[in-house]
């Protein structure tokens, strides 16, 4: 077996940092990659080496496959961890990392590749009798079998690019007369944002929840999952807010849907840490959405659930060992949520802000975590994805781990640009997500921009509290009197000095 002594990670931020931290633990040295825009990061002082890519643009950085290997073999690197994003589910970057005599910390080549494609995928799990959500099993080439296909299914209906994620490559079709001109529209987005313009339909679920399966596979045939996470409170098809377990997924559809998620990493002989993700309907049913063959976002969730540490178990499959626990020793511990915190302005459409954090002071206590990649004084840099950082809770139970959620939102200090916190507040008081009767349209349902009230700090409240009292004071009668007289007693001394 392979014993992994150095791992380059070719990601930045907060998921460097963070798989830099186990690493660390395990005693693995580290080497951080960087461009001009995260020069002074904390992932590059907390790593061991740290190199140089080029300017801030993802393209002359991050996504420069051959100079990221060959930087790993001149600091003989044993592994690479490629993180979430940029070049983690990209089968040609892995399939060069194995040529190289480096190690991959992440699935196969192949894996990737089939589970990449949205309509390979639905092939591969289809022996196993996993639910599919209605549609078709190949890409659109004839437009009128299209559009008999689509009346089949029955309106409304969705064309999905095969190759797609995060929303792009989407349309919804709510009657026929709309087709042509949404397939267009899908094709010319899925080819411009994935260089593949393939794409498919779908019956269009209403009302749908998100809801998916973290799993992990050795190299030895052995998978299990570790239980759900809820993901349905998304803007723009994207995950704003994720919580484990689910509110309302029962101990018999867990382990249905867990057992589909390890028929599904079966089906593309999976190993390493994957999610297997669901859209269930308003009757709980759910169906295979896709599979993300990478480590997720919202993967402390898990963690503080199950009490595993996922990039840790990540290096050991990646080294050869089996897993060391059974599913039947797996059990859900307490609940977990987590709020993504987005440099974006929810009161003007979730907009993209950028600048510097004048004040960044970080929640404290005990289940809190944050995950992020940001000091005080830093500036959000406008190339990269626009969250801040991850803040995680942990509680015997979900009221309280709300509750504790809004007091650790409270006690995040962020000033200097527009963030997302107070409207993940406001998710956590609102009698929706309380009683956990939501879904994927959350935000189109209930938010509006006006819901978000101006709130203030602690150290902001306390001074206000003082500077009001200090008014009233000034302005009560006794005050008045008081003032009065000594207008009075200036006047007489001025008049003696006149006459003196």
């Amino acid at each position: 077996m392979p014993k992994i002594n150095k791992i380059l990670i070719a990601n930045r931020g907060e998921i460097a940092l963070r798989i830099m931290r186990t690493l660390h633990e395990m005693g693995i040295m580290t080497v951080a990659i960087y461009s001009d825009a995260d020069r002074g990061g904390p992932h590059v002082s907390f790593a061991k080496e740290a190199i140089y890519l080029g300017p801030p643009p993802s393209k002359q950085s991050y996504l420069l496959q051959d100079k990221i290997i060959e930087l790993s073999k001149t600091l003989k690197v044993d592994a690479i961890h490629p993180g979430y994003g940029f070049l983690s589910e990209n089968a040609d970057f892995a399939r060069k990392v194995q040529e190289n005599g480096i190690i991959f910390i992440g699935p196969s080549p192949t894996s990737i590749e089939v589970m990449g494609s949205k309509l390979a995928a639905k092939k591969a799990v289809g022996k196993y009798n996993i639910p599919l959500v209605p549609g078709t099993d190949e890409p659109i080439s004839d437009l009128t079998e299209a559009k008999n296909i689509a009346h089949e299914i029955g309106y409304p209906i969705l064309i999905k690019a095969s190759a797609g994620g995060g929303g792009k490559g989407m349309r919804i079709v709510e009657e026929e007369k709309q087709f042509d001109e949404q397939l267009q529209r899908a094709v010319s987005e899925a080819q411009s944002s994935f260089g593949d313009g393939a794409v498919f339909i779908e019956k269009y679920i209403n009302s749908p929840r998100h809801i998916e399966i973290q799993i992990l596979g050795d190299q030895h045939g052995n998978i299990v999952h570790l239980f759900e996470r809820e993901c349905s409170i998304q803007r723009r098809h994207q995950k704003v807010i994720e919580e484990a377990p689910s509110a309302v997924v029962s101990p018999q559809m867990r382990q249905e849907m867990g057992q589909a998620a390890i028929n599904v990493a079966k089906a593309c002989n999976y190993f390493g840490a994957g999610t297997v993700e669901f859209i269930v309907d308003e009757k709980l049913n759910f169906y295979f959405l896709e599979m993300n063959t990478r480590l997720q976002v919202e993967h402390p969730v898990t963690e503080f659930i199950t009490g595993k540490d996922l990039v840790r178990v990540q290096v050991l499959i990646a080294e050869g060992k089996p897993l060391s626990f059974k599913q039947e020793e797996l059990n859900i511990l307490g609940h977990a949520i987590e709020t993504r915190v987005y440099a974006e302005d929810p009161k003007n459409n979730f907009l993209p802000d950028i600048g510097k954090l004048q004040t960044y002071k970080r929640p404290q206590g005990p289940g809190i975590r944050v995950d992020d990649g940001f000091e005080e004084g830093m500036d959000i840099p406008i190339y990269y994805d626009p969250m801040i950082a991850k803040l995680i809770c942990f509680a015997e139970d979900r009221k309280k781990c709300i509750e504790k959620m809004i007091r650790a939102i409270d006690g995040y200090n962020i000033t200097g640009i527009e963030n997302t916190l107070q409207f993940a507040r406001y998710v956590m008081k609102h009698d929706s997500f309380r009683s956990g009767k939501f879904d994927t349209k959350f935000i189109e349902k209930y938010f509006e921009p006006e819901n978000l009230k101006t709130d203030f700090s602690r150290d902001e409240k306390d001074i206000l509290a003082a500077l009001s009292s200090y008014i009233f004071k000034q302005s009560s009668p006794e005050n008045h009197s008081k003032s009065n007289h000594q207008l009075i007693k200036k006047s007489n001394w001025n008049k003696r000095k006149k006459r003196g």
